[in-house]
């Protein structure tokens, strides 16, 4: 049976962190506040994976109370979820996921953070697709006070 999930994230931006979007560093004057990395991208594919299998959300599996999770990469979350997932007799099929921002141009580190989910979620990098929109000024992503990521994935059980 094929699953589908989808996941959703979001955080505000702050000075005095750094920017990661799947699990790279992207050069920015502010970053993503939240407990762990605050991955947006990382975050919503791990949504998504939970979500394929109804096995929750982050904040059930990593709350942000247990300060093992403070300032975790989130790569490493992700690995914790694809065990979850596994242990279920999941099999990630494929990522497709959208990062919404104004600002910084992401488009130059797309393949990087493409690579660098699969090689944590251990699926060939053409099965990740990452892209970028920019919310065109609207909204609290166009007035830059945040960043989003969508993601959805398939899974094989």
């Amino acid at each position: 049976m094929t699953r589908v999930g989808f996941g959703f994230d979001l955080h505000p931006l702050v000075p005095g962190r750094p920017l990661v979007l799947g699990g790279v560093t992207v050069p920015s004057d502010v970053g993503l506040s939240g407990h762990s990395d605050a991955d947006v991208l990382s975050h919503a594919i791990g949504e998504a994976l939970l979500g394929a299998l109804a096995l929750g959300d982050l904040g059930r599996h990593f709350p942000d109370t247990d300060p093992r999770y403070r300032g975790i990469s989130s790569l490493a979350l992700l690995t914790d979820v694809l065990a979850l997932v596994q242990g279920r007799g999941g099999r990630l099929v494929n990522i497709d996921a959208t990062v919404l921002a104004q600002a910084p141009r992401l488009s130059p580190h797309l393949d990087e953070m493409a690579k660098r989910l699969a090689d944590t979620l251990r699926i060939p990098v053409d099965r990740v697709s990452v892209k970028a929109k920019s919310p065109e000024g609207l909204g609290l992503l166009g007035r830059r006070e945040g960043i989003a990521a969508m993601a959805v994935v398939s899974v094989e059980v």
